[in-house]
């Protein structure tokens, strides 16, 4: 218990901007088994964006949407989003490998970046604030949570099934070049697809299930995409595919709820 409580902690250390006990030492070395709980980060960090909105969702629905994105990004120190803007400067803009590869590791951001992240965010606020028309604040809770984890989950998915694109010491997070063992992987997964069950049984509706298949294909086809342009995956592409996914689940409940 007291390994899997450190490898918790390095994991709430790495990607979010959440304190940890002082005795808690970084140890890299246990980064690599700690992505087992990158899922039950998305809890935590899906927890806070929704308590931030159901805490001023009563004062107006859009400020209140903001505002949780805000606390989002505020506790993980917009990790995600930074990968995913230097995703699209890399992709946008690079033609090989190597040119990929220099413009993601640049920590400056080019219109590809800008234009991206403002389409991201400005999709992910009009599909929160579309679906809280369906739904009352409690549930659209739960849908934050259930998507930070199981978007989470689908970067696990990344490492766990391809190879990483960088040489080791070139890379930001040397750990994920690792391989990882099928028991992160599992633990991860459960970790991942709690949330969703208990949205499933909430809603008494089975077919929000649905989304698992949709959203491994998505992050398949990205992390082939992946592949073929720099033989693999970067850090900058775990924060794409999370992004990617997040948003993707708000359209798929969107439409869950429109047409189904």
């Amino acid at each position: 218990m007291k390994k899997q409580l450190t490898l918790f902690f390095a994991a709430l250390q790495f990607y979010t901007q959440i304190p940890i006990p002082a005795h808690m030492q970084y140890d890299p070395d246990n980064l690599n088994p700690a992505t087992r709980f990158l899922p039950l980060v998305g809890w935590i960090v899906g927890g806070g964006a929704a308590l931030v909105w159901m805490m001023f969702a009563f004062v107006d629905v859009q400020v209140s949407i903001i505002c949780s994105m805000i606390a989002s990004v505020l506790i993980t120190g917009a990790l995600h989003e930074d990968g995913f803007a230097d995703f699209c400067d890399g992709f946008g803009g690079g033609w090989t490998k190597e040119k990929i590869l220099l413009i993601m590791k640049d920590s400056r951001i080019g219109a590809y970046g800008v234009i991206g992240l403002i389409g991201m965010l400005g999709l992910k606020f009009s599909l929160l604030n579309a679906l809280s028309n369906f739904q009352n604040t409690a549930i659209i809770g739960l849908y934050m949570i259930t998507a930070h984890a199981f978007s989470r989950f689908m970067c696990v998915m990344i490492i766990y099934f391809f190879s990483y694109a960088r040489e080791t010491e070139n890379s930001k997070a040397p750990f994920v070049a690792k391989k990882m063992r099928g028991s992160t992987f599992a633990i991860a997964g459960l970790f991942g697809v709690m949330p969703l069950l208990v949205l499933a049984f909430t809603l008494k509706s089975a077919a929000v299930l649905m989304v698992i298949p949709l959203l491994a294909l998505v992050t398949f086809l990205m992390g082939s995409y992946c592949k073929k342009w720099i033989g693999g995956y970067t850090g900058d592409c775990l924060g794409a595919v999370q992004q990617v996914c997040e948003v993707l689940f708000y359209f798929f409940l969107l439409i869950l709820w429109r047409f189904i």
